[in-house]
């Protein structure tokens, strides 16, 4: 219980950090040589098999000009509702 605990712990922990540099690339407008994003590239890669099955059933919702991706928010409930019920 444990092992699984701590992992949803990380997994949260990883999706939040993945979530704040996603802004800090997007707005920051980075070169793509630029360590920062090339940390974000590497743990999208990582991500992106998560978020994709979530995203099939989820399309990002319209707001004005752009589309809001509302998978991560998903995952960060799917996250906390194992914690609860593997970790109590």
């Amino acid at each position: 219980m444990g092992l699984i605990c701590t992992l949803l712990y990380f997994a949260w922990i990883f999706l939040l950090a993945w979530i704040i540099l996603s802004y800090v690339v997007n707005f920051g407008r980075l070169p793509w040589g630029h360590p920062i994003r090339r940390i974000y590239d590497g743990m999208s890669n990582a991500i992106n098999p998560v978020l994709t099955p979530i995203r099939r059933v989820l399309p990002p919702v319209r707001a004005g000009g752009m589309g809001l991706d509302l998978s991560p928010l998903v995952l960060f409930f799917i996250i906390i509702i194992l914690q609860r019920l593997a970790c109590g």
